[in-house]
């Protein structure tokens, strides 16, 4: 039997700027930043370009589809494949990214969240591997000083946190208990309707909506995300209401 393929091709070398248009924004010509996609054509984007378009547009910017006629918001999900991609094409990109957002809240004076400090120990980690340079354990302890990552079970306490009261918007369900609550920013609408359901006990999670002015939510969007886009100038507590999935306002 012959050999298949040419065993140089094994190690052949691209260049980055034959691949640039695949990991680029098309909105802002930039290497993809918390890289989004459109659930309906899988176009892909910087997080913050496209939901800056989406709020006079309802297309997607390069194919021109129609995401969805009045909530186009609610189709598009986080590509955490896709940025970890490009993460690994380009080098020093995700350090100058992680860098920015660091300066960002240190430069309003505020505490930086948890998930950003991990991502620096985590690449820090990495490099030290990538260059033989892994040390003792107690002795990265010791170097890390304030940057060590906090403890795998401190339940995201180390995250920025968000404050949310949920309030039913409709007599077919009860009322929570205890509707005010605080979590991490990086939870998610399903993880809220799962909450619910529990409290509720509810059979299924997906029997619910929650809504936001009015506005049912994406599933798949996170806390931080919704306080950006619905709750930018108002005051804490983030104000979400949530009803029977059938259960038409």
């Amino acid at each position: 039997m012959a050999v298949l393929g040419n065993p140089d091709m094994l190690t052949r070398k691209i260049k980055l700027c034959h691949i640039n248009a695949h990991i680029t924004c098309r909105l802002c010509e930039g290497y993809l930043i918390d890289a989004t996609t459109v659930t309906e054509c899988l176009h892909t984007f910087c997080r913050s370009c496209l939901v800056k378009y989406l709020e006079e547009n309802n297309t997607c910017p390069t194919c021109r589809i129609v995401i969805h006629q009045s909530h186009p918001l609610q189709y598009i999900g986080h590509d955490r494949t896709m940025q970890d991609i490009v993460y690994k094409l380009v080098p020093g990109l995700q350090e100058a990214e992680i860098k920015k957002q660091r300066e960002f809240y240190q430069k309003l004076g505020m505490e930086v969240p948890g998930d950003i400090k991990g991502e620096l120990c985590n690449m820090k980690t990495h490099l030290d591997q990538r260059n033989g340079e892994i040390k003792s354990e107690d002795t990265a302890n010791k170097e890390a000083g304030e940057e060590k990552p906090e403890e795998d079970n401190d339940y995201h306490r180390s995250d920025e946190q968000v404050s949310i009261c949920l309030e039913c918007n409709s007599s077919k369900l009860r009322g929570l208990k205890r509707k005010w609550i605080r979590c991490s920013a990086q939870a998610t609408v399903l993880h809220l309707k799962k909450f619910i359901a529990k409290k509720l006990n509810l059979t299924s999670f997906n029997e619910l909506d929650i809504l936001c002015n009015e506005e049912i939510l994406g599933k798949d969007h996170t806390l931080k995300f919704v306080v950006v886009t619905r709750w930018r100038f108002k005051k804490s507590p983030l104000l979400l209401h949530y009803r029977p999935k059938m259960d038409l306002l």
